[in-house]
């Protein structure tokens, strides 16, 4: 099995593993019922026993239950974990309400967190998103004070421009940048990666599969049932031609003796030792591929292959990633 190896979160960051483990689908964020909690855990500390740290979590997930969780897989083995907390998405049953982030609210959201995780820090924290509803002074300038007091080790952001990114480092500096990043959503590739970059913050990419379009399982049209049928990208004839251009990701991985899926996340791996793949699991069987796929490398010729076939706007339609 592929070592995982570590890189440093941000300049002169902690270091975590280049891959990161998400939760989310781990809880009923969207409605629907919560996997096998015992799975859940067992995963978690399987993933931990290979070297993946980086466990990626929101208050907000299950209403609580993905901290109750994590809590279970990381009780007597604290040391083990680096835990990354998103905070300020306000949901009613599954429905998403909005944005709650008042310095009131984010001082009572992390006394929450920190109880629902039964841990006296958090290392990572950061709002799920910005928006003009609180000026980024007030956000950002909260979380330096969880830093300073204890609360909190490191600053992270997620979902933003460029300019709320050098907005935020200016005010306290960011340690990692989640946001979503695969073959099919390359937007952030104009400003908002070099803008990364050049400020030395680290980069969690997720979504790696583009919602399962780059799995190379997806067949058109969806079951009614399916939550992509709300996107453009997976509707009609979009999701018919953008799944032509899909086979050849799956021609390629059949070359190489590998799945879609793995290519999908060697591709975003192999975009620079700052960025690591969060990929979301909640079954012990996805470990072996998804660690397996840390290790894939491409020729010159199949990456400018992948990037000239999945250039910017090759996909059709567009998804939540795409505001």
């Amino acid at each position: 099995m592929t070592t995982i190896t570590k890189i440093a979160l941000g300049k002169n960051g902690p270091l975590v593993s280049k891959l990161g483990l998400g939760c989310m689908r781990m809880s009923p964020t969207w409605g629907g019922k919560a996997n096998d909690e015992n799975e859940s855990i067992a995963t978690i500390q399987e993933a931990l026993d290979n070297g993946i740290n980086f466990l990626n979590t929101g208050d907000f997930y299950g209403s609580g239950h993905n901290e109750l969780l994590i809590s279970k897989a990381i009780k007597g083995r604290r040391d083990d974990a680096f835990i990354s907390v998103k905070f300020g998405g306000i949901f009613y049953g599954s429905q998403w309400l909005g944005l709650d982030l008042r310095p009131m609210a984010i001082r009572n959201f992390i006394n929450y967190s920190l109880v629902r995780l039964g841990i006296d820090t958090i290392d990572l924290y950061q709002p799920c998103r910005l928006d003009n509803s609180v000026p980024v002074e007030d956000v950002i300038g909260t979380i330096a004070d969880l830093i300073k007091e204890g609360k909190v080790r490191y600053l992270g952001v997620s979902e933003i421009t460029a300019d709320q990114l050098r907005k935020a480092n200016s005010i306290h500096p960011v340690a990692a940048l989640e946001i979503a990043y695969s073959l099919a959503d390359r937007q952030i590739e104009k400003d908002l990666l070099p803008t990364a970059k050049e400020l030395g913050i680290g980069v969690v990419a997720f979504a790696n599969t583009a919602e399962g379009l780059l799995t190379g399982e997806m067949k058109a049209p969806l079951p009614a049932n399916a939550y992509q049928n709300h996107f453009s990208r997976f509707q009609g004839e979009n999701l018919v031609k953008n799944l032509e251009k899909v086979e050849v990701l799956k021609q390629m991985a059949k070359e190489k003796g590998h799945t879609a899926t793995q290519l999908a996340i060697a591709w975003v791996n192999a975009q620079g030792d700052h960025i690591m793949p969060l990929v979301s699991m909640s079954r012990r069987t996805r470990l072996p591929e998804n660690i397996q796929a840390m290790g894939i490398e491409f020729t010159p010729e199949e990456m400018n292959t992948l990037n000239t076939h999945f250039s910017q706007g090759a996909i059709l339609g567009g998804t939540y990633l795409q505001r």
